[in-house]
């Protein structure tokens, strides 16, 4: 693997699998960092963190970076299903002292997307309801509106 740094040593071994085979990948392009930036959505910076196992990368990527190396579409899908395993193996970043123990992240737009809390149901039954009452409104609207216009 050529001029990589070592991968950390506590790194569970799905990550350390998949960061390897991302590095393979890669090469296998005979690109840059700074010229699979500019064919791929994503920053030299964030290929640097995503092949040196820092930060998982986006399914995106590892679609880019597949569609680039010029994988088959079943060595593609393969690919990422390895990317599902380390996602879900990745260690999780240590939450600050006063978020421990209320059990979820809070609302942090650095962390990446799958990192995310899903909203409580008490939230997601009160966003129901403003569109219930919205839709409601709106339906009375344009049954006025269809009562004027046709007289």
């Amino acid at each position: 693997m050529g001029g990589w740094q070592p991968l950390a040593g506590d790194m569970p071994p799905e990550v350390r699998h998949f960061v390897e085979q991302l590095r393979l990948l890669k090469d296998r392009t005979g690109l840059s960092l700074v010229a699979l930036g500019s064919k791929t959505a994503y920053s030299k910076s964030s290929w640097h963190r995503y092949l040196n196992g820092t930060q998982p990368p986006p399914r995106q990527a590892v679609a880019a970076l597949c569609r680039i190396a010029g994988l088959p579409e079943t060595d593609a899908e393969r690919f990422v299903v390895r990317w599902e395993l380390a996602v879900q193996a990745w260690p999780r970043p240590a939450r600050p002292a006063e978020e421990q123990g209320t059990g979820e992240y809070e609302d942090d737009p650095t962390l990446p997307w799958w990192d995310t809390p899903e909203p409580s149901p008490s939230e997601d039954g009160g966003r129901l309801l403003r569109y219930a009452v919205l839709l409601l409104v709106l339906t009375a609207l344009i049954a006025v509106v269809g009562v004027v216009a046709l007289g």
